[in-house]
């Protein structure tokens, strides 16, 4: 099968793509047909080994995974004797992170509990788009957040690939959102439920005065301590991305700042979860979420798709068919 493949750290020049052998699904295993993949920051980390603390997972002197590519869609072509959940003939989609990685590929085999059945109304690229960005948002939100009905939620970072699941799954919640962006992406996010809209080209949500019982920090680069002057007295933070300081000092001083206050500040690491992944499914089958999907790539031109999503500007997500 083709494969996209990589045997060092560094650039998109290192990602080819070969032939490689056929995987066989173990017993526990499903064996997919890709048919789409996305792009995540999580496949940024496997490509460059940055930050260096993530090689002690991914490997420290050179990849432990050979395959990138989290995100897929696809249909069951094969399972193994064990497998309860799927049949061969089902359109799936999934998120590899916690299976071995391997979604720039035409196969890929890996245990039934990374996979849930693809939702019927949504094409596979579209599948393709949700699985990591979804959840994550999910799991900052109604976890880390304990997101409540008639909130006021701030999304910093809404145009990206969580950021625009974020702002759909906060108003899902019946919260009333606010989205910052730049200035090119103020539409995406109105058309996607958004209450409130800031270019963040022309003005500083923490210099507004106005306050947010949760905020989710996507991206960008305040300090924390900007944050919690943004939060109501009982306010949440939770940062999901943005510059390597503010990870340090959401890490470092934010447990300091909730235990000397009613204001909390905390990071999430997402994990993969097929509970959440059928949830998302229930709630794009409702037409309640939907992926917003910036641009598509041929497999054979990842290199150029890496290049562009690493530019930290797509609207949306970045999606690869296979």
């Amino acid at each position: 099968m083709k494969a996209i493949v990589y045997n060092k750290y560094g650039s998109p020049d290192v990602l080819n793509q070969t032939e490689v052998d056929k995987p066989i699904p173990e017993d526990h295993q499903v064996l997919v047909k890709i048919h789409a993949a996305s792009l995540n920051y999580g496949n940024l980390v496997l490509l460059k080994g940055e930050p260096f603390l993530a090689r002690f997972a991914f490997g420290l002197l050179k990849p432990k995974y050979s395959i990138p590519g989290g995100d897929i869609a696809g249909r069951v072509e094969a399972v193994g004797k064990d497998v309860k959940q799927f049949q061969p003939g089902q359109e799936v989609f999934g998120d590899l992170s916690r299976a071995g990685w391997g979604g720039f590929a035409e196969y890929v085999s890996v245990p039934e509990n990374a996979l849930a059945l693809k939702p019927e109304n949504i094409t596979f690229e579209e599948a393709a788009a949700v699985p990591m960005a979804a959840v994550t948002a999910l799991q900052g939100l109604r976890d880390k957040g304990k997101i409540q009905m008639g909130q006021k939620v701030l999304i910093n970072g809404a145009s990206g690939g969580v950021g625009t699941f974020a702002v759909q799954l906060a108003k899902s919640f019946g919260a009333e959102v606010t989205g910052v962006c730049s200035t090119r992406n103020l539409e995406i996010l109105r058309s996607i439920g958004a209450d409130h809209v800031i270019d963040y080209t022309k003005e500083d949500f923490t210099e507004k005065g106005q306050m947010y019982d949760l905020i989710l920090g996507v991206n960008g680069h305040h300090p924390i301590t900007a944050y919690k002057r943004s939060l109501n007295a009982n306010g949440t933070f939770v940062h999901v991305g943005g510059s390597g300081a503010q990870l340090f000092q959401t890490m470092t001083l934010g447990p300091w700042f909730s235990l000397t206050g009613r204001k909390k500040m905390t990071s999430l690491l997402q994990r993969q979860n097929q509970n959440d992944l059928i949830y998302i499914k229930e709630l794009l089958e409702a037409g309640k979420i939907k992926p917003v999907i910036d641009k598509t790539f041929k497999m054979s031109e990842v290199e150029e798709a890496f290049r562009y999503f690493e530019q930290g500007h797509a609207q949306g997500k970045v999606v690869i068919t296979v």
